[in-house]
């Protein structure tokens, strides 16, 4: 996870950067990516405390909360991540982002339905 140490390095360095936002998001998603689901709760709580209304950082926390099998903290994490904006959730769920691999959609989703989305 070179990239991640990265990220990290770049956080501790310029922690008022304006797009702080982007750096943790990709901190997370790299986290769940790399099947380190607690790691990534960590990571996508952290991002919402700085920032609540960031919608990407709850379907992230509801698909690793999926991942564990907390089901509980999971269909809390996936109902924020469609309240806080919902056109979000939407567009990045619904339909493959065109960055996404399609692989990386599809863990994604799986971490999602074990969330208990109904796609």
């Amino acid at each position: 996870m070179e990239g991640f140490a990265s990220l990290e390095t770049s956080v501790r360095l310029d922690p008022r950067d304006p797009m702080m936002i982007a750096q943790l998001n990709h901190m997370t998603l790299g986290l769940y990516f790399a099947g380190q689901y607690e790691a990534a709760i960590v990571m996508a709580r952290r991002t919402i405390r700085s920032y609540p209304d960031f919608p990407h950082s709850y379907r992230w926390l509801a698909a690793a909360f999926g991942q564990l099998g907390r089901k509980e903290e999971a269909k809390e994490a996936l109902a924020k991540a469609v309240a806080v904006v919902p056109g979000a959730f939407e567009m990045h769920v619904r339909n493959r982002v065109p960055w996404f691999r399609p692989e990386d959609y599809d863990h994604m989703l799986e971490g999602l339905g074990k969330a208990g989305w109904k796609g």
